[in-house]
């Protein structure tokens, strides 16, 4: 075969992983906690409009304060029990394959999660590195990414505030 087909389907999947990153934004929100700001978040889709259950869409977080992956995973599981998603075996799962990859986050430091009609993957860049954000993990089945995608956009959510502000209110 040609070295130049080759490297095409060798490289397609990488330039093509993070196009999301040139979606147009649909809306930006930050989440404060008492006197701390936590995080800003941005959902992004091709036309930036959002619509529950349409997809493409990407939620990218920059992070504001050090907060270590424990506490990652103890707020997400916090914040599907609160909107009763999954059951206790289901969410001991999703934690336990989010330990294996999150990382300890850092001011400037940016964690994504690009979803599709199939799932959905999650995305890293480290703060202050001239690296292109990459993939980290494993890809997620549809369940996963409804409950992820919930803290932020489900009407159960939260931080209606934050879901306003993201979804420009619808």
């Amino acid at each position: 075969m040609k070295k130049w087909l080759w490297c095409l389907l060798l490289f397609t999947p990488l330039l093509h992983a993070a196009d999301w990153l040139h979606w147009r934004q649909v809306g930006r929100a930050t989440l404060t906690w008492g006197p701390f700001t936590l995080y800003d978040s941005q959902l992004m889709t091709p036309q930036g409009r959002w619509q529950p259950q349409q997809w493409p869409l990407a939620l990218i977080i920059t992070y504001r304060r050090d907060i270590s992956r424990d506490d990652l995973l103890e707020a997400t599981d916090e914040q599907w029990q609160q909107q009763n998603i999954g059951n206790d075996q289901q969410r001991k799962a999703w934690l336990t394959q989010l330990a294996g990859f999150w990382p300890d986050v850092t001011p400037g430091s940016r964690l994504a999660f690009q979803a599709d009609a199939q799932g959905g993957q999650f995305y890293w860049q480290a703060t202050g590195t001239t690296q292109p954000i990459i993939a980290i993990g494993p890809r997620f089945d549809t369940a996963f990414r409804d409950a992820f995608l919930a803290i932020w956009l489900s009407e159960k959510t939260t931080y209606p505030e934050l879901r306003q502000d993201l979804t420009r209110g619808n």
